[in-house]
């Protein structure tokens, strides 16, 4: 089944329950979207209701990826609230169900938030990536390059702390 995607998509209570749904099912599967299964949805909740109240009362946005009428992925682009930005984007939750990866599903998300960020005339895309996971080679096969670490700064439980690592892609560039 092909994905079809919806930009600020009506942030309806169904359409939270999905997401929150989402949410959980690709922290649980081990996707690294805040949080550290396992978790319910009772412990995500309160973070997606604040991420959807920044959508509602803008500047963020939300790319919802579906797969017929099914909410399959999601990311939130994420406006830095601050003038010197203004020109720069930052991708944050970005996730796919556990039961539609491998489909290339997460590539064609990050690859429509890239044409949305291009045709608003951005001039970056910003994502931070948890390390030891080897998520940096997913992006940076979609143009992306490490522009920098901060080692330790994830603690994910005593003694398992890990690098946060800095993903930038230039959308003044060429669209690979």
């Amino acid at each position: 089944m092909s994905l079809h995607f919806v930009l600020d998509p009506v942030l309806t209570p169904r359409l939270h329950d999905h997401l929150v749904a989402l949410w959980v099912a690709a922290t649980n599967a081990g996707g690294a979207v805040g949080f550290v299964a396992p978790v319910s949805a009772s412990d995500v909740r309160p973070v997606a209701e604040a991420a959807f109240a920044g959508i509602a009362d803008g500047p963020d946005r939300l790319l919802v990826g579906y797969a017929g009428e099914r909410p399959v992925g999601m990311l939130i682009i994420v406006d830095h609230r601050f003038p010197l930005k203004d020109h720069w984007r930052v991708l944050k939750r970005v996730m796919v169900h556990p039961d539609a990866q491998g489909r290339g599903y997460g590539a064609a998300l990050m690859r429509e938030a890239e044409r949305i960020c291009r045709a608003a005339g951005l001039g970056a895309l910003h994502v931070t990536v948890r390390g030891g996971l080897g998520l940096e080679s997913f992006y940076a096969r979609l143009g992306y390059r490490e522009v920098g670490r901060l080692p330790g700064a994830l603690r994910l439980a005593p003694g398992d702390d890990r690098d946060e690592v800095l993903m930038w892609l230039d959308l003044a560039a060429p669209a690979a």
